[in-house]
């Protein structure tokens, strides 16, 4: 939300069904090409992740920028698999075109709040 009754929308990639989660919490940290480090969850489904891949990679999935949300493993950031974009398709994060992170990072500010709602069936 820019101000009350304009906001800016992106497209987004959502999180697996099975990975879906909400809530509410606030931007703790915003880094320029961070580096990723898999979680033992990940590595576990997949051995052949590396431990870390270091920011600037073009294999690294957060692009070159990451909004860190709260103290959780959540971040929205970019990405290195545009194709993704309009997908559930991450392990709870919600990618972005790397154009689209560029903007919005520039606009959060570390302590904006971020609510994260899902569908409810009805």
């Amino acid at each position: 939300m820019v101000r009350r009754g304009k906001v800016i929308s992106y497209p987004i990639a959502t999180p697996r069904p099975d990975e879906v989660w909400s809530g509410s919490t606030k931007v703790s940290k915003k880094k320029f090409n961070p580096d990723w480090y898999p979680t033992p969850a990940m590595r576990e489904k997949n051995p052949n992740l590396p431990e870390k891949v270091a920011g600037g990679s073009k294999y690294n999935p957060f692009g070159k920028r990451a909004i860190y949300l709260g103290k959780s493993l959540y971040r929205i950031h970019g990405t290195n698999r545009p194709g993704s974009i309009g997908r559930s398709a991450s392990g709870g994060c919600y990618r972005m075109h790397n154009n689209d992170i560029r903007k919005l990072w520039r606009k959060v500010k570390v302590g904006t709040p971020v609510v994260v709602l899902t569908k409810r069936k009805i």
